[in-house]
């Protein structure tokens, strides 16, 4: 679970710029944190980008739909937090949301600046995007799929509840875990047909609220919520339930 140090950062394939699109100032997020276990391999940064169109039925993040919510992160800042990160020994990046291709122009950035840092400090630290986009649809519109191009892999598919599955980080069946780099086949190959006993999950209370990272199985989320109930911790509302 401890960082990867490496001379063969040379292996890392560079992020790919964006035809035709001028990289924002800033990306509008709803959380930074880390470190994450739940959402890739090892110890990670995981960003939650704002704002999603998609509004898959039974989503567990309600919360990240708005796109006026969260917070702006600069690039700037996202490097030196990822600086921070690669320095502390982390193994990834994991981007999900929201929808990250709502926001093209600064998934590309960020992958971008995440590529050039870990680059610098010669580690083959993977980067990770969800995204709720279907394969198809990907191909249909390659100028925004062109902001994947800086990830080492993928999770592509919408949320669909009426079709669970055991498969490692996917939350219902027709998700891929799509590989792009060499670096994102050595690292994601043993998971991709992985189905662990339990999913790992995070449950983060801070500041009045209470964040639950990772992906759960059906009954999972009304599980935490009944055991926070006996540890005297009630809760006002839910981004599960609408």
């Amino acid at each position: 679970m401890g960082g990867l140090s490496t001379d063969g950062a040379d292996r890392v394939t560079p992020a790919a710029p964006v035809a035709g699109i001028t990289a924002p100032a800033a990306a509008r997020v709803g959380q930074v944190y880390r470190p994450v276990t739940s959402l890739g391999p090892g110890r990670r940064l995981g960003v939650w980008f704002q704002g999603c169109t998609l509004a898959c039925p039974g989503c567990m993040s309600r919360h990240t739909w708005e796109a006026t919510g969260g917070r702006e992160l600069t690039v700037e800042r996202f490097a030196a937090m990822w600086r921070a990160a690669l320095a502390d020994g982390l193994d990834g990046l994991t981007v999900s949301g929201g929808e990250p291709l709502e926001q093209p122009a600064a998934l590309a950035a960020l992958l971008a600046a995440a590529d050039t840092e870990r680059r610098r400090a010669g580690r083959e630290a993977d980067l990770l995007v969800y995204t709720g986009w279907e394969p198809e649809e990907l191909a249909a519109d390659p100028a925004t799929a062109a902001a994947l191009d800086g990830a080492d892999a993928v999770i592509t598919g919408r949320y669909r509840a009426g079709q669970p599955t055991r498969l490692a980080w996917r939350g219902s069946a027709n998700q891929r875990l799509i590989t792009r780099t060499e670096l994102g086949r050595e690292r994601y190959a043993p998971y991709l047909e992985h189905r662990p006993e339990r999913p790992e999950l995070q449950v983060r209370v801070s500041e009045g609220e209470v964040r639950v990272i990772g992906v759960p199985r059906p009954g999972d989320l009304g599980r935490i919520e009944r055991d926070l109930v006996r540890r005297g911790v009630t809760l006002r509302e839910t981004s599960w339930r609408p």
